[in-house]
Protein backbone atom coordinates (compact mmCIF):
# COMPACT_ATOMS: atom_id res chain seq x y z
CA UNK A 1 0.00 0.00 0.00
CA UNK A 2 1.32 3.47 -1.11
CA UNK A 3 2.25 5.87 2.06
CA UNK A 4 -0.63 8.88 1.94
CA UNK A 5 2.07 11.11 2.45
CA UNK A 6 4.11 10.10 -0.63
CA UNK A 7 1.00 10.02 -2.32
CA UNK A 8 0.08 13.82 -1.72
CA UNK A 9 3.78 14.67 -2.04
CA UNK A 10 3.60 12.78 -5.77
CA UNK A 11 0.38 14.81 -6.48
CA UNK A 12 1.62 17.80 -5.64
CA UNK A 13 5.20 17.84 -7.32
CA UNK A 14 3.23 16.32 -10.70
CA UNK A 15 0.63 19.91 -10.23
CA UNK A 16 3.64 22.01 -9.64
CA UNK A 17 4.86 21.18 -13.15
CA UNK A 18 8.89 20.81 -13.93
CA UNK A 19 9.62 24.18 -14.02
CA UNK A 20 9.32 24.49 -10.49
CA UNK A 21 11.19 21.07 -9.81
CA UNK A 22 13.46 20.53 -7.20
CA UNK A 23 17.15 20.43 -7.91
CA UNK A 24 18.13 16.78 -8.80
CA UNK A 25 14.49 15.79 -10.28
CA UNK A 26 15.31 16.50 -13.63
CA UNK A 27 18.59 14.18 -13.36
CA UNK A 28 16.68 11.43 -12.93
CA UNK A 29 17.20 11.31 -8.98
CA UNK A 30 13.90 10.51 -6.84
CA UNK A 31 11.47 12.88 -6.57
CA UNK A 32 10.44 12.50 -2.90
CA UNK A 33 10.58 15.50 -1.13
CA UNK A 34 11.84 15.80 2.08
CA UNK A 35 14.09 12.57 1.37
CA UNK A 36 16.06 13.35 4.57
CA UNK A 37 15.65 14.36 8.13
CA UNK A 38 14.38 18.51 8.19
CA UNK A 39 16.12 20.24 10.65
CA UNK A 40 14.21 23.04 12.70
CA UNK A 41 16.52 25.41 14.12
CA UNK A 42 15.29 27.40 17.49
CA UNK A 43 16.66 30.58 18.53
CA UNK A 44 14.65 30.32 21.75
CA UNK A 45 15.59 28.17 24.42
CA UNK A 46 13.35 25.79 26.46
CA UNK A 47 10.27 26.58 27.71
CA UNK A 48 9.86 29.22 25.56
CA UNK A 49 7.37 30.33 23.37
CA UNK A 50 8.82 29.00 20.25
CA UNK A 51 9.97 25.66 22.10
CA UNK A 52 6.13 24.67 22.80
CA UNK A 53 5.03 25.45 19.55
CA UNK A 54 7.90 23.12 18.10
CA UNK A 55 7.02 20.50 20.60
CA UNK A 56 3.53 20.60 19.93
CA UNK A 57 3.98 20.32 16.14
CA UNK A 58 6.90 17.79 15.76
CA UNK A 59 5.50 14.89 15.74
CA UNK A 60 2.81 15.26 13.33
CA UNK A 61 4.78 17.51 10.83
CA UNK A 62 7.00 14.41 10.70
CA UNK A 63 4.45 12.24 10.02
CA UNK A 64 3.07 14.98 7.12
CA UNK A 65 6.85 14.73 6.20
CA UNK A 66 7.57 11.01 6.48
CA UNK A 67 10.58 11.86 7.75
CA UNK A 68 11.70 13.13 11.19
CA UNK A 69 11.66 16.79 11.76
CA UNK A 70 14.72 17.08 14.23
CA UNK A 71 14.72 20.12 16.53
CA UNK A 72 17.79 22.13 17.14
CA UNK A 73 17.88 24.26 19.96
CA UNK A 74 20.14 27.42 19.73
CA UNK A 75 18.88 30.07 21.95
CA UNK A 76 22.41 31.94 21.91
CA UNK A 77 22.98 35.48 21.13
CA UNK A 78 19.06 36.80 20.99
CA UNK A 79 18.92 33.99 18.55
CA UNK A 80 21.47 35.54 16.00
CA UNK A 81 23.34 32.16 16.43
CA UNK A 82 20.35 29.97 14.93
CA UNK A 83 19.65 32.12 12.46
CA UNK A 84 23.17 32.59 11.15
CA UNK A 85 23.28 28.58 11.02
CA UNK A 86 20.08 28.91 8.61
CA UNK A 87 21.79 31.53 6.02
CA UNK A 88 24.39 29.24 5.84
CA UNK A 89 22.83 25.91 5.80
CA UNK A 90 21.95 24.47 2.20
CA UNK A 91 18.89 25.98 0.50
CA UNK A 92 17.38 22.61 -0.79
CA UNK A 93 14.19 22.43 2.00
CA UNK A 94 15.62 20.51 4.47
CA UNK A 95 17.37 23.36 6.90
CA UNK A 96 14.24 25.44 8.09
CA UNK A 97 13.90 27.61 11.34
CA UNK A 98 11.07 28.51 13.62
CA UNK A 99 11.02 32.65 13.85
CA UNK A 100 9.04 34.69 16.10
CA UNK A 101 7.89 38.34 15.13
CA UNK A 102 10.83 40.11 17.27
CA UNK A 103 13.25 38.40 15.10
CA UNK A 104 11.91 39.70 11.78
CA UNK A 105 9.91 42.86 12.40
CA UNK A 106 11.72 44.45 15.26
CA UNK A 107 14.83 43.35 15.85
CA UNK A 108 15.88 44.86 12.11
CA UNK A 109 15.02 48.70 13.90
CA UNK A 110 16.75 48.00 17.41
CA UNK A 111 19.81 46.91 16.74
CA UNK A 112 22.45 49.31 14.23
CA UNK A 113 24.58 46.16 13.00
CA UNK A 114 21.88 43.23 12.72
CA UNK A 115 23.85 41.08 10.66
CA UNK A 116 20.64 39.43 8.75
CA UNK A 117 18.09 41.29 6.25
CA UNK A 118 14.38 39.74 7.07
CA UNK A 119 13.78 40.36 2.91
CA UNK A 120 16.77 39.11 1.31
CA UNK A 121 17.88 36.63 3.86
CA UNK A 122 15.23 33.85 4.10
CA UNK A 123 12.72 32.04 2.19
CA UNK A 124 9.47 32.49 4.21
CA UNK A 125 7.00 29.39 4.16
CA UNK A 126 4.40 29.20 6.75
CA UNK A 127 3.21 30.88 9.42
CA UNK A 128 2.15 28.45 12.27
CA UNK A 129 0.92 30.21 15.17
CA UNK A 130 0.05 33.88 17.22
CA UNK A 131 -0.80 34.22 20.76
CA UNK A 132 -2.59 37.62 22.29
CA UNK A 133 -0.87 39.28 25.15
CA UNK A 134 -1.97 40.73 27.92
CA UNK A 135 -1.85 44.21 30.15
CA UNK A 136 -2.10 43.21 34.31
CA UNK A 137 -1.95 45.36 37.32
CA UNK A 138 -0.49 44.72 40.78
CA UNK A 139 -3.11 44.20 43.43
CA UNK A 140 -1.26 46.36 45.10
CA UNK A 141 -1.55 49.19 42.91
CA UNK A 142 -5.17 49.85 43.58
CA UNK A 143 -5.72 49.50 39.94
CA UNK A 144 -8.99 47.88 38.39
CA UNK A 145 -9.45 48.89 35.30
CA UNK A 146 -7.67 50.42 32.46
CA UNK A 147 -9.34 54.38 33.36
CA UNK A 148 -8.09 53.57 36.87
CA UNK A 149 -4.62 52.83 35.22
CA UNK A 150 -4.87 55.67 33.00
CA UNK A 151 -6.31 58.34 35.99
CA UNK A 152 -3.57 57.01 37.85
CA UNK A 153 -0.36 57.45 35.13
CA UNK A 154 -1.95 61.10 34.21
CA UNK A 155 -2.26 62.01 37.99
CA UNK A 156 1.95 60.25 38.46
CA UNK A 157 3.38 61.65 35.79
CA UNK A 158 6.69 59.27 35.65
CA UNK A 159 5.79 57.65 38.87
CA UNK A 160 3.43 54.44 37.82
CA UNK A 161 5.98 51.74 36.88
CA UNK A 162 5.34 48.92 34.47
CA UNK A 163 8.07 45.69 33.96
CA UNK A 164 8.97 44.30 30.97
CA UNK A 165 11.17 40.92 29.90
CA UNK A 166 14.35 43.53 28.73
CA UNK A 167 14.61 46.28 26.49
CA UNK A 168 13.41 45.79 22.91
CA UNK A 169 11.21 43.06 24.35
CA UNK A 170 7.85 42.34 22.55
CA UNK A 171 6.77 43.12 26.58
CA UNK A 172 8.42 46.37 26.20
CA UNK A 173 7.47 47.74 22.76
CA UNK A 174 3.68 47.12 23.62
CA UNK A 175 3.65 49.04 26.81
CA UNK A 176 5.90 51.65 25.34
CA UNK A 177 3.37 51.71 22.29
CA UNK A 178 0.09 51.78 24.50
CA UNK A 179 1.43 54.71 26.88
CA UNK A 180 2.50 56.83 23.84
CA UNK A 181 -1.03 56.36 22.33
CA UNK A 182 -2.86 57.54 25.51
CA UNK A 183 0.16 60.38 26.23
CA UNK A 184 1.19 58.74 29.78
CA UNK A 185 4.56 58.84 31.40
CA UNK A 186 5.78 55.72 32.72
CA UNK A 187 8.91 54.54 34.17
CA UNK A 188 10.24 51.21 32.37
CA UNK A 189 11.80 48.81 34.57
CA UNK A 190 13.51 45.62 32.95
CA UNK A 191 14.26 42.53 33.72
CA UNK A 192 16.06 39.48 31.85
CA UNK A 193 13.10 37.40 31.42
CA UNK A 194 9.48 37.59 31.34
CA UNK A 195 9.15 34.88 34.78
CA UNK A 196 10.99 38.26 36.92
CA UNK A 197 9.41 40.97 35.58
CA UNK A 198 6.04 38.84 35.90
CA UNK A 199 7.05 38.10 39.37
CA UNK A 200 7.78 41.83 39.99
CA UNK A 201 4.20 42.74 39.20
CA UNK A 202 2.97 39.85 41.30
CA UNK A 203 5.16 40.77 44.38
CA UNK A 204 3.56 44.70 43.77
CA UNK A 205 7.67 45.80 43.06
CA UNK A 206 5.81 47.28 39.62
CA UNK A 207 2.19 48.27 39.16
CA UNK A 208 1.77 46.84 35.39
CA UNK A 209 2.75 45.19 32.57
CA UNK A 210 2.53 43.73 29.52
CA UNK A 211 2.77 39.99 29.78
CA UNK A 212 2.20 37.07 26.58
CA UNK A 213 -1.37 35.43 27.73
CA UNK A 214 -0.47 32.11 28.72
CA UNK A 215 2.60 33.03 30.81
CA UNK A 216 -0.08 35.62 32.71
CA UNK A 217 -2.79 33.64 33.10
CA UNK A 218 -2.30 30.99 35.98
CA UNK A 219 -1.41 34.04 37.97
CA UNK A 220 -4.79 35.99 37.06
CA UNK A 221 -6.33 32.89 37.70
CA UNK A 222 -4.73 32.85 41.02
CA UNK A 223 -5.86 36.40 41.72
CA UNK A 224 -2.22 37.41 42.03
CA UNK A 225 -2.53 40.40 39.14
CA UNK A 226 -5.44 42.19 37.79
CA UNK A 227 -6.44 41.76 33.67
CA UNK A 228 -6.81 44.90 33.01
CA UNK A 229 -7.36 44.51 28.68
CA UNK A 230 -6.10 42.16 26.55
CA UNK A 231 -3.61 43.08 23.72
CA UNK A 232 -5.29 41.59 20.72
CA UNK A 233 -8.23 42.42 18.13
CA UNK A 234 -10.50 40.26 19.51
CA UNK A 235 -11.56 38.88 23.27
CA UNK A 236 -10.25 35.40 24.30
CA UNK A 237 -11.75 32.40 25.91
CA UNK A 238 -9.89 32.37 28.89
CA UNK A 239 -10.79 35.64 29.65
CA UNK A 240 -14.25 36.44 28.40
CA UNK A 241 -14.98 39.35 30.86
CA UNK A 242 -11.96 41.28 30.01
CA UNK A 243 -12.17 43.77 27.09
CA UNK A 244 -9.66 43.97 24.79
CA UNK A 245 -7.26 46.96 24.35
CA UNK A 246 -9.61 49.09 21.70
CA UNK A 247 -12.78 48.39 23.83
CA UNK A 248 -11.06 49.41 26.91
CA UNK A 249 -10.17 52.67 25.55
CA UNK A 250 -6.49 52.47 24.15
CA UNK A 251 -6.16 53.36 20.53
CA UNK A 252 -2.79 51.42 20.39
CA UNK A 253 -1.80 48.72 17.62
CA UNK A 254 -2.13 45.02 18.75
CA UNK A 255 1.27 43.19 19.23
CA UNK A 256 1.70 40.93 17.38
CA UNK A 257 2.81 37.26 18.80
CA UNK A 258 3.53 35.07 15.74
CA UNK A 259 5.28 31.92 14.94
CA UNK A 260 6.84 31.69 10.94
CA UNK A 261 8.89 28.77 9.42
CA UNK A 262 11.72 29.98 7.46
CA UNK A 263 14.38 28.63 4.96
CA UNK A 264 17.31 29.87 3.72
CA UNK A 265 17.38 32.56 0.82
CA UNK A 266 16.97 30.80 -2.94
CA UNK A 267 14.90 27.57 -1.12
CA UNK A 268 12.74 25.94 -4.97
CA UNK A 269 9.69 26.93 -5.03
CA UNK A 270 8.43 23.59 -4.70
CA UNK A 271 10.25 22.73 -1.54
CA UNK A 272 8.33 25.59 -0.46
CA UNK A 273 4.83 24.39 -1.53
CA UNK A 274 5.30 20.80 -0.07
CA UNK A 275 6.58 22.04 3.14
CA UNK A 276 3.67 24.63 4.09
CA UNK A 277 1.38 22.13 2.83
CA UNK A 278 2.58 19.88 5.34
CA UNK A 279 2.53 22.56 7.89
CA UNK A 280 -1.17 24.13 7.09
CA UNK A 281 -2.19 20.04 7.56
CA UNK A 282 -0.50 19.40 11.22
CA UNK A 283 -2.57 22.98 12.69
CA UNK A 284 -5.55 21.10 11.18
CA UNK A 285 -5.06 17.84 13.61
CA UNK A 286 -7.44 18.12 16.20
CA UNK A 287 -5.00 17.00 19.00
CA UNK A 288 -2.42 19.89 17.50
CA UNK A 289 -5.54 22.39 17.98
CA UNK A 290 -5.93 21.19 21.35
CA UNK A 291 -2.79 21.37 22.83
CA UNK A 292 -2.33 24.64 21.34
CA UNK A 293 -5.67 25.90 22.76
CA UNK A 294 -3.89 24.74 26.01
CA UNK A 295 -1.18 26.85 25.51
CA UNK A 296 -3.27 29.87 24.51
CA UNK A 297 -1.99 29.43 21.19
CA UNK A 298 -3.72 30.20 17.83
CA UNK A 299 -3.49 28.16 14.59
CA UNK A 300 -2.32 30.79 12.08
CA UNK A 301 -2.65 28.42 9.14
CA UNK A 302 -1.48 30.49 5.49
CA UNK A 303 0.96 30.63 2.50
CA UNK A 304 4.46 31.78 1.98
CA UNK A 305 2.85 35.00 0.98
CA UNK A 306 0.74 35.66 3.73
CA UNK A 307 3.61 35.46 6.31
CA UNK A 308 5.78 37.72 4.35
CA UNK A 309 3.36 40.36 4.00
CA UNK A 310 2.52 40.34 7.82
CA UNK A 311 6.10 40.74 8.29
CA UNK A 312 6.18 43.65 6.09
CA UNK A 313 3.05 44.97 7.52
CA UNK A 314 4.27 44.84 11.29
CA UNK A 315 7.76 45.93 10.05
CA UNK A 316 6.31 48.85 9.25
CA UNK A 317 4.07 49.99 12.02
CA UNK A 318 6.51 49.06 14.84
CA UNK A 319 9.75 49.57 12.86
CA UNK A 320 7.98 53.62 12.49
CA UNK A 321 7.31 53.33 16.26
CA UNK A 322 10.38 52.23 17.28
CA UNK A 323 12.74 55.28 15.21
CA UNK A 324 10.19 57.76 16.93
CA UNK A 325 11.11 57.03 20.38
CA UNK A 326 14.77 56.22 19.77
CA UNK A 327 14.44 52.73 20.99
CA UNK A 328 18.02 51.05 20.09
CA UNK A 329 19.86 47.85 22.20
CA UNK A 330 23.36 48.01 21.80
Amino acid sequence: MTHPNVSRRAALMAGLGAGAALPGIARGQPSAFPNQPVRLLLPQGPGSGGDTVARILVDTVSREFGQPLVLESRPVANGLVAINALKQARADGHNLLLSGVSQLSFSPHLYPNLPYDPVRDFTYVAPVTDTPFVLIASRRSGVATVPDFVSQARARPGEVTYASAGIGNSTHLAAEMIAGRAGLRLSHVPYSGSGQALTSVVAGQTDAMVSVLGIALPHIAAGAVVPLAVVAERRVPQLPGVPTQREAGLDAPVMPGWFAVLGPAGMPAAAVEILNAAFRRALEDASVRRRLEENTLEPLPGTAADIRARMEADSAVWGEFIRRRGLRVE
